[in-house]
Protein backbone atom coordinates (compact mmCIF):
# COMPACT_ATOMS: atom_id res chain seq x y z
CA UNK A 1 0.00 0.00 0.00
CA UNK A 2 1.49 3.31 -1.10
CA UNK A 3 0.11 6.31 0.74
CA UNK A 4 0.89 9.88 -0.27
CA UNK A 5 3.48 11.44 2.12
CA UNK A 6 1.18 14.43 2.68
CA UNK A 7 -1.58 12.12 3.87
CA UNK A 8 0.91 10.31 6.10
CA UNK A 9 1.95 13.66 7.63
CA UNK A 10 -1.69 14.60 8.22
CA UNK A 11 -2.29 11.28 9.96
CA UNK A 12 0.97 11.71 11.89
CA UNK A 13 -0.36 15.05 13.14
CA UNK A 14 -3.48 13.26 14.37
CA UNK A 15 -1.31 10.78 16.28
CA UNK A 16 0.72 13.63 17.79
CA UNK A 17 -2.39 15.54 18.87
CA UNK A 18 -3.88 12.41 20.44
CA UNK A 19 -0.69 11.69 22.37
CA UNK A 20 -0.31 15.30 23.54
CA UNK A 21 -3.91 15.63 24.73
CA UNK A 22 -3.78 12.26 26.48
CA UNK A 23 -0.48 13.28 28.08
CA UNK A 24 -2.01 16.49 29.44
CA UNK A 25 -4.63 14.46 31.29
CA UNK A 26 -1.92 12.05 32.48
CA UNK A 27 0.09 15.00 33.79
CA UNK A 28 -2.82 15.96 36.03
CA UNK A 29 -3.16 12.38 37.31
CA UNK A 30 0.58 12.11 37.90
CA UNK A 31 0.58 15.42 39.75
CA UNK A 32 -2.01 13.86 42.09
CA UNK A 33 0.26 10.88 42.74
CA UNK A 34 -1.65 8.32 40.67
CA UNK A 35 0.28 5.39 39.18
CA UNK A 36 -1.19 5.92 35.72
CA UNK A 37 0.31 9.19 34.54
CA UNK A 38 1.61 10.97 31.47
CA UNK A 39 2.93 7.90 29.71
CA UNK A 40 -0.12 5.73 30.31
CA UNK A 41 -2.65 8.33 29.24
CA UNK A 42 -0.61 9.45 26.21
CA UNK A 43 -0.14 5.86 25.04
CA UNK A 44 -3.84 5.02 25.47
CA UNK A 45 -4.89 8.06 23.41
CA UNK A 46 -2.17 7.36 20.84
CA UNK A 47 -3.09 3.68 20.58
CA UNK A 48 -6.78 4.43 20.14
CA UNK A 49 -5.90 6.92 17.40
CA UNK A 50 -3.55 4.47 15.68
CA UNK A 51 -6.09 1.63 15.64
CA UNK A 52 -8.72 3.93 14.19
CA UNK A 53 -6.33 5.37 11.61
CA UNK A 54 -5.47 1.84 10.54
CA UNK A 55 -9.13 1.24 9.73
CA UNK A 56 -9.41 4.60 7.97
CA UNK A 57 -6.25 4.08 5.88
CA UNK A 58 -7.21 0.59 4.76
CA UNK A 59 -10.61 1.87 3.69
CA UNK A 60 -12.35 -0.50 6.06
CA UNK A 61 -16.02 0.35 5.74
CA UNK A 62 -16.66 -0.90 9.27
CA UNK A 63 -14.51 1.57 11.22
CA UNK A 64 -17.10 1.52 13.99
CA UNK A 65 -16.09 -2.07 14.82
CA UNK A 66 -12.58 -0.82 15.46
CA UNK A 67 -14.00 1.95 17.65
CA UNK A 68 -16.07 -0.61 19.58
CA UNK A 69 -12.99 -2.80 20.00
CA UNK A 70 -11.00 0.13 21.39
CA UNK A 71 -13.79 0.94 23.85
CA UNK A 72 -13.94 -2.68 25.05
CA UNK A 73 -10.17 -3.02 25.24
CA UNK A 74 -9.79 0.12 27.32
CA UNK A 75 -12.61 -1.07 29.57
CA UNK A 76 -10.61 -4.24 30.19
CA UNK A 77 -7.47 -2.21 30.89
CA UNK A 78 -9.40 0.06 33.25
CA UNK A 79 -10.77 -2.93 35.15
CA UNK A 80 -7.19 -3.89 35.93
CA UNK A 81 -6.67 -0.54 37.64
CA UNK A 82 -9.46 -1.05 40.14
CA UNK A 83 -8.55 -2.08 43.66
CA UNK A 84 -11.22 -3.08 46.12
CA UNK A 85 -10.26 -2.60 49.72
CA UNK A 86 -11.84 -2.00 53.10
CA UNK A 87 -12.26 1.68 52.31
CA UNK A 88 -14.08 0.93 49.05
CA UNK A 89 -13.02 0.88 45.42
CA UNK A 90 -9.89 2.80 44.40
CA UNK A 91 -8.74 3.65 40.89
CA UNK A 92 -12.17 4.22 39.41
CA UNK A 93 -11.44 7.82 38.41
CA UNK A 94 -8.15 6.82 36.80
CA UNK A 95 -9.87 3.98 34.92
CA UNK A 96 -12.59 6.36 33.73
CA UNK A 97 -9.93 8.87 32.72
CA UNK A 98 -8.14 6.25 30.62
CA UNK A 99 -11.40 5.28 28.97
CA UNK A 100 -12.14 8.93 28.17
CA UNK A 101 -8.56 9.41 26.90
CA UNK A 102 -9.21 6.69 24.36
CA UNK A 103 -12.13 8.77 23.10
CA UNK A 104 -9.73 11.67 22.59
CA UNK A 105 -7.54 9.45 20.46
CA UNK A 106 -10.53 8.33 18.43
CA UNK A 107 -11.71 11.92 17.93
CA UNK A 108 -8.23 12.94 16.80
CA UNK A 109 -8.09 10.01 14.35
CA UNK A 110 -11.20 11.34 12.63
CA UNK A 111 -9.70 14.86 12.48
CA UNK A 112 -12.19 16.18 15.05
CA UNK A 113 -9.55 18.29 16.81
CA UNK A 114 -11.94 20.79 18.37
CA UNK A 115 -14.01 18.00 19.92
CA UNK A 116 -10.83 16.29 21.13
CA UNK A 117 -9.67 19.56 22.73
CA UNK A 118 -13.09 20.20 24.32
CA UNK A 119 -13.16 16.63 25.68
CA UNK A 120 -9.66 17.06 27.12
CA UNK A 121 -10.63 20.37 28.71
CA UNK A 122 -13.78 18.92 30.26
CA UNK A 123 -11.91 15.91 31.67
CA UNK A 124 -9.31 18.23 33.20
CA UNK A 125 -11.99 20.48 34.67
CA UNK A 126 -13.72 17.50 36.26
CA UNK A 127 -10.47 16.18 37.70
CA UNK A 128 -9.35 19.58 38.98
CA UNK A 129 -12.69 20.80 40.38
CA UNK A 130 -13.12 17.68 42.49
CA UNK A 131 -9.82 18.54 44.23
CA UNK A 132 -10.75 22.15 45.10
CA UNK A 133 -10.88 22.27 48.91
CA UNK A 134 -14.59 23.09 49.43
CA UNK A 135 -15.66 20.58 46.79
CA UNK A 136 -13.27 17.91 48.11
CA UNK A 137 -14.52 18.45 51.68
CA UNK A 138 -18.14 18.09 50.55
CA UNK A 139 -17.32 14.93 48.60
CA UNK A 140 -15.49 13.49 51.63
CA UNK A 141 -18.51 14.20 53.81
CA UNK A 142 -20.83 12.49 51.33
CA UNK A 143 -18.53 9.44 51.22
CA UNK A 144 -18.24 9.32 55.02
CA UNK A 145 -22.03 9.53 55.40
CA UNK A 146 -22.48 6.73 52.86
CA UNK A 147 -19.95 4.53 54.69
CA UNK A 148 -21.65 5.20 58.02
CA UNK A 149 -25.04 4.28 56.56
CA UNK A 150 -23.59 1.08 55.09
CA UNK A 151 -22.03 0.13 58.43
CA UNK A 152 -25.33 0.79 60.21
CA UNK A 153 -27.17 -1.42 57.70
CA UNK A 154 -24.65 -4.22 58.21
CA UNK A 155 -25.06 -4.01 61.99
CA UNK A 156 -28.86 -4.08 61.71
CA UNK A 157 -28.94 -7.19 59.48
CA UNK A 158 -29.58 -10.40 61.42
CA UNK A 159 -26.66 -12.83 61.37
CA UNK A 160 -27.37 -15.99 59.42
CA UNK A 161 -25.71 -19.27 60.36
CA UNK A 162 -22.83 -20.23 58.08
CA UNK A 163 -24.04 -22.25 55.10
CA UNK A 164 -27.71 -21.28 55.53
Amino acid sequence: MNINPQIQMAFGLRLLIAALLGGVIGLERERRGQDAGIGTFAIVALGACAFSLGAIITGNADTMRVVAGVIQGIGFLGAGLLIRGRAGVHGLTTAAGLWASASIGLLASFGLYVLALITTTLILLILIVREVRPVAQKLDKIRDDARAAETARELDEPRRPHGA
